[in-house]
């Protein structure tokens, strides 16, 4: 759909460390609709390749919304690309009251806008949750390419 649409995506990716941009590079043909993406793990990185903000990231911690819309705005800044989808969260083993495993934060920008949203995945194991991130984050990208016009 992306091709069709002659949208290029880049992704900007933290408890995934890659599993988007590898997802969506399995398809063949990918490079018609993908260049580049970001796995920004820690917070020097999300502030050296994203733009994301010191601020932000001690006012609301690389676990947020907030952070998540930095790091999508920063990958399509950086990347030229029509559409970015970030995703940041805690995998687990761990977590907090405040913060606990299983929760994840993603954002999708694009020249409209920037929209985000925040699951409980829950304390399924580390792999379970990075798996559930990946997929949630393919099917934002799915549902926002199927209602483009």
């Amino acid at each position: 759909r992306a091709k069709a649409l002659g949208l290029k995506i880049t992704c900007a990716e933290s408890c995934t460390g890659g599993m988007i941009s590898a997802a969506l590079t399995d398809v063949a043909g990918s490079s018609a609709i993908f260049e580049n993406g970001f796995v920004t793990y820690s917070n020097e990185a999300k502030q050296k390749m994203l733009g994301v903000s010191q601020k932000t990231l001690a006012d609301y911690g690389a676990v947020s919304e907030a952070v998540a819309r930095e790091m999508a705005e920063g990958a399509l800044r950086q990347a030229q690309a029509d559409l970015a989808i970030s995703v940041s969260g805690i995998a687990g083993p761990g977590g907090s009251e405040f913060k606990p495993e299983g929760r994840v934060c993603f954002a999708l920008a694009c020249a409209q806008g920037t929209q985000s949203e925040t699951q409980e995945f829950g304390a399924l194991g580390r792999p379970a949750v990075r798996q559930a991130a990946l997929d949630h984050a393919l099917n934002l990208i799915r549902v926002h390419l199927n209602s483009a016009h």
